[in-house]
């Protein structure tokens, strides 16, 4: 893989050469989110972006709601991490055991 060298400033517009994961203001600012790690708020951006990957290719549940493929290794590979921390930050966001933003 070719070294990747990040700038020490940016001028102009040679910050949108790059990539950016979202991720939503209230997961910082709003109280109901201030216990989650903020390697879960990380994964919560990554699963907003394959979101449009999801929307391309019209994936799209019985009630409209879109959904989308991210499996525990892909986490797991992402995040550099081992498998039960990835399953931890998915419980942290999980509707059953979390704060509700994934099912």
């Amino acid at each position: 893989m070719p070294d990747m060298k990040l700038p020490s400033y940016f001028y102009g517009d040679e910050a949108m050469q790059f990539t950016y994961f979202r991720i939503p203001c209230q997961l910082i600012t709003h109280p109901r989110f201030k216990h989650l790690s903020t390697d879960s708020k990380l994964l919560y951006g990554m699963l907003l972006d394959r979101m449009s990957l999801s929307i391309k290719n019209e994936w799209y549940d019985d009630t409209g709601r879109v959904y989308i493929y991210y499996t525990v290794d892909e986490v797991c590979s992402n995040l550099n991490c081992g498998r039960d921390k990835a399953m931890r930050l998915l419980a942290e966001l999980d509707t059953g055991k979390g704060v509700g933003l994934i099912e």
